[in-house]
């Protein structure tokens, strides 16, 4: 049997993204978002040295593309595969460039016009008080899922993985020692305290090594509910600890270990050319797929949401960002450019798992029961198992595979041949520095979210500076996201996930239409309309099938009063989302109505005045 090389498919992606990046958001930045440097940004105008700081184009990308590319844009794509290597990249590629990155640069641009407001603020101005209620509602739902998910990832790839738990497990002293290094002992010191952080990243793999089979193995093997707590606990205190101790360390230290490392696959692509083993469409495009549940569509558009469009993306733009953006003309790099990074994880990540054979590919992200009915014989498992000193099969989530796919691809590379269980533990590690800076920083803006909300019963809940009100808001967050990890598995927790983030995108869209129809610029209106439609339809789709063909029958059929309860939580829950999402869009829709009747003004923002 003939396979396909995947350099056509990488040059592809790098073509089409080059091309946007070039074409399409000159375009955007000119004639509908109409960037202009003489407006003064909020970070002059409302300068406080804390929140409001001008920062250089460059140190504000580094900020803005760790802050979105969590775990999504590796674990989707890995899942994805379940259909084949067409659908997906076509999505990663199209979608990135005429869908994510536009999400991200309108919100991003109409945020910096209106003193960098959040998107729940930005609804609540331009459409109505009860848009934004809804918004902000459905975002700490949104938000709480994402978790979830993510962390999902992480506890099933560290499960029973000694040598991966002692490497993450260290690098969060590290981030530690390296707050205190540069804000506190060496203020400024950011050379020599990267230089310390990726010493002791490198470190961490190679020492891990040596853990599986000494007297400290016992202390670093967890099972899943272990992991859970752990991992909870990490989040709570990321979430309660001043930024600059270990938030920001982290996010410093995962933003050079994401773009070397995809950097570093990208070279061994075009360096191994491995074959795509994957083809073009498996016979679970159809439906009755091991991984994910339903058709490739809709659920294809759902799987893939990080490195095609992300609704998380809309809270940081709408948050962090455009408080610190020097001048209005940064933001076309910084938003399209960034997501296109972004797509480009995605498409690496596709690339890596894409280049395993089949039966292993469903091997590893399929339960060992249900993996036997599906007929399949596996190739090169128990090598790959040996190769990286762990059995792999049987471990669900993208996340084992992907680190498999990784270290086949390096391990191929000439002179490194022999270092494979290295490497699969480095990808183990890079993915969950991934997840772990989406753990940390989600559930910070959750547990603001939740404090805005509780605000409104108990006024001093709302300030974000209120000891007790934070420890209360973050212990409820993080028992959420990890209530869910506990009882759910990847075939109900993803599709969730997907869903919850393409239903924020569908809402940042139908604002970001809003924002232009206000702004008098109605004939450009269908760069965020063409988006919205697909992204709606496809979500409401697959959320509307999720609750029908999987949730409630698993509910109806369920052995146990616990598992009842889950699948008719999961139903609700899934369906307030939708819900408030509908209502949402419904507004913006009204709203739109308005304006073209000529029932409404248009908008005048803060930076039209103080330009």
């Amino acid at each position: 049997m003939r396979f396909m090389s995947a350099l056509p498919i990488l040059i592809f992606a790098i073509c089409s993204m080059v091309i946007g990046y070039r074409y399409y958001s000159a375009f955007l930045a000119a004639k509908v978002m109409t960037l202009d440097d003489t407006r003064i940004t909020p970070a002059h105008r409302l300068y406080d040295g804390q929140n409001y700081h001008p920062m250089s184009r460059w140190v504000l990308f580094g900020h803005h593309f760790a802050a979105i590319a969590g775990a999504g844009p590796l674990i989707g794509p890995v899942l994805a595969a379940q259909f084949g290597w067409a659908p997906g990249l076509l999505w990663l590629v199209v979608g990135v460039v005429m869908g994510g990155a536009v999400h991200d640069f309108v919100i991003l641009s109409a945020s910096v016009r209106r003193d960098g407001k959040s998107l729940a603020e930005i609804a609540r101005s331009e459409v109505n008080p009860f848009a934004g209620f809804t918004a902000l509602l459905a975002i700490l739902f949104i938000v709480v899922i994402a978790l979830a998910g993510l962390g999902l990832a992480v506890v099933n790839a560290l499960e029973r993985s000694s040598w991966g738990t002692f490497t993450i497990a260290v690098t969060i002293p590290l981030a530690l020692f390296m707050g205190f290094y540069m804000f506190r002992w060496r203020p400024g010191a950011q050379r020599s305290g990267t230089i310390i952080g990726v010493i002791g990243l490198i470190l961490a793999v190679i020492v891990g090594r040596y853990i599986p089979g000494s007297f400290l193995e016992p202390w670093f093997t967890f099972s899943r509910g272990q992991l859970t707590f752990l991992l909870a606990a990490y989040g709570f205190v990321a979430s309660v600890l001043p930024v600059w101790m270990l938030l920001c360390p982290r996010d410093y230290l995962s933003s050079y270990m994401k773009i070397g490392t995809v950097a570093a696959l990208a070279f061994g692509v075009f360096l191994v050319a491995p074959h795509i083993q994957m083809p073009a469409f498996t016979q679970f495009v159809a439906g009755g797929g091991p991984i994910i549940p339903g058709k490739v569509f809709p659920f294809c558009f759902i799987t893939i949401a990080c490195g095609a469009i992300s609704g998380f993306h809309s809270l940081v733009s709408s948050g962090t960002t455009p408080k610190m953006l020097d001048k209005e003309s940064d933001a076309r790099p910084i938003a399209y450019g960034a997501m296109l990074c972004e797509g480009f994880v995605g498409v690496m990540a596709f690339i890596a798992v894409l280049s395993l054979a089949p039966a292993d590919y469903f091997a590893i992200n399929v339960p060992p029961d249900r993996f036997t009915g599906l007929g399949m014989q596996v190739s090169e498992l128990p090598e790959l198992s040996r190769a990286v000193g762990e059995e792999v099969a049987g471990r669900t989530g993208g996340a084992v595979s992907l680190a498999v796919g990784m270290a086949h691809v390096f391990a191929n590379i000439p002179g490194l041949r022999g270092l494979m269980a290295y490497w699969y533990h480095f990808a183990i590690m890079f993915e969950a520095l991934f997840i772990l800076t989406t753990i940390d920083a989600g559930t910070r803006i959750a547990r603001f979210l939740l404090q805005e909300f509780l605000g409104k019963f108990y006024r001093p809940m709302e300030k974000a500076d209120w000891a007790p009100g934070a420890a209360i808001a973050s212990f409820l967050v993080v028992g959420a996201w990890g209530y869910f990890i506990h009882t759910g598995t990847i075939g109900t927790i993803w599709p969730m996930f997907g869903i919850a983030n393409q239903l924020l995108a569908a809402m940042a869209l139908s604002i970001g239409t809003t924002v232009i129809i206000r702004s008098g610029k109605v004939r450009y209106a269908w760069v965020t309309l063409g988006p919205l439609a697909f992204v709606a339809t496809t979500t409401l789709t697959a959320g509307w099938l999720t609750i029908t063909d999987n949730f409630l029958p698993q509910a109806r059929a369920a052995a146990t009063p616990a598992l009842r309860f889950q699948n008719y939580l999961n139903a609700s829950l899934t369906g307030v989302m939708m819900v408030c999402i509908i209502l949402t869009i419904g507004n913006c829709v009204f709203r739109w109505f308005e304006l073209l009747g000529g029932r409404a003004t248009p908008a005048t923002t803060t930076a039209d005045t103080a330009s």
